[in-house]
């Protein structure tokens, strides 16, 4: 086999990036194989990408991190609570005297007014009778007068004994008796004009009235188990609430002990689709027993209802403000997460610029943010952005975030 030439261009050591060539011959130079330079080819390719290789990687800096620097103020703790609204005000029309129905005189679904005229009773019996008992008292009263015409001049010849003392007695007697007999008819007169005026039947308070469970024609008796409609007052409309006993319990305490503060007795609703109602309403009073079955007081709150939006029996939810915590501190709630054990942990940064974690308490969520009653405390900074690339211990750059811009 032929020698083998080398020769090296630059010498070495090189540069990091710096190429050379490496030329090797397998025959003398002044015999030049045709071949040499397929032969030379590949090493210097290795060459260089050997070279490449030496280049240094760049240094990376702290990784940048979002922070909120907390601060404290006074929170009003509100609770949602189940309710079911309720009328103020509800009556069941019932007539008062039989007959048969001959009019309606409302429209279903129609706001009424207290006495307004709703059905008309057929009242031509009732008449009767008021005319039957106003010829009797017509009767009764001629008679006592003439009675006590009587009595007059039997008073007189008793005076002068011209008659019996026993004949005057009966006389008088007599006179009383048809006095009375005038009031028992003018108390018949005035119940069947009470009678009459029953056979139209009227509205017993102001409302909303529903449908009519009869039509005309229809026999109808006095005070009948069935109602012939029913009003219903919706402006203002009660709300019933229902919470726990020992959440109430609860909060007493801390009333007590003067963690919290009591709120204003103002609430708001969200009806049954998740929108807000409108107006504002006051709890008025809570049962002052417990209900044995569910451990629930119930709480009766009073609302406007003007355009008669809510209606009785629907479901809301109600937002009660129940205290309020002075010195509280509010995180945003991406700013808390959950480990395995379900604990509530923060990212903090210290004042070493390192990550910090902590094992928090997560009271309850008061809107986009957490009440925290232990673990952090005004002035720390809470990692909100980039908690996926951060380790406790690790260097980080904090940038504060605006979290009201966003």
């Amino acid at each position: 086999m032929a020698p083998v030439f080398a020769r090296r261009v630059p010498p070495l050591p090189l540069a990091p990036g710096e190429v050379f060539f490496l030329t090797i011959w397998t025959r003398p130079p002044t015999m030049p194989s045709p071949f040499s330079a397929l032969r030379t080819a590949p090493i210097l390719l290795c060459v260089l990408a050997a070279a490449c290789g030496h280049k240094e990687a760049p240094k990376k800096g702290p990784v940048e991190v979002g922070v909120v620097t907390l601060t404290t103020q006074n929170v009003t703790v509100s609770t949602e609570l189940p309710g079911r609204t309720a009328s103020t005000m509800m009556s069941e029309v019932r007539p008062q005297v039989a007959g048969v129905i001959q009019k309606r005189l409302f429209t279903e679904g129609s706001f009424v007014k207290e006495g307004q005229p709703l059905y008309q009773i057929d009242p031509s019996l009732y008449r009767a009778s008021r005319d039957e008992a106003q010829a009797t008292l017509a009767s009764a009263q001629a008679t006592a007068a003439a009675a006590q015409a009587k009595a007059n001049r039997y008073r007189t010849l008793g005076a002068s004994e011209a008659v019996s003392a026993q004949d005057r007695d009966d006389v008088i007697a007599a006179a009383r008796q048809a006095a009375a007999a005038v009031n028992q008819a003018r108390a018949t007169l005035q119940t069947t004009g009470i009678n009459l005026n029953f056979t139209q039947v009227r509205a017993p308070i102001s409302g909303r009235i529903g449908r009519s469970t009869v039509t005309p024609g229809a026999l109808v008796t006095a005070s009948q188990a069935t109602a012939l409609a029913t009003i219903q007052q919706l402006d203002p409309i009660f709300v019933d609430i229902t919470q726990s006993s020992a959440k109430l319990l609860a909060l007493r305490r801390a009333l007590a002990a003067g963690k919290a503060l009591p709120a204003s007795a103002t609430i708001r609703l969200k009806l049954d689709d998740g929108t807000d109602y409108p107006l504002e309403g006051r709890i008025e009073f809570a049962e002052p027993i417990v209900d044995p079955n569910s451990g629930t007081i119930t709480l009766r709150a009073r609302f406007p209802n003007p355009d008669s939006l809510l209606l009785p029996g629907m479901f809301v939810r109600v937002v009660a403000p129940q205290s309020v915590v002075p010195n509280a501190i509010l995180a945003p709630q991406q700013g808390i997460s959950r480990d395995p054990k379900g604990n509530a942990t923060a990212l903090v940064v210290d004042k070493a610029g390192k990550v910090e974690r902590r094992i928090v308490t997560a009271a309850q969520a008061v809107g986009d943010k957490w009440l925290i009653t232990g673990g952090l405390q005004k002035g720390d900074r809470l990692i909100v952005e980039g908690t996926d690339k951060v380790q406790p211990g690790d260097a980080v750059k904090a940038v504060p975030v605006d979290q009201a811009a966003k």
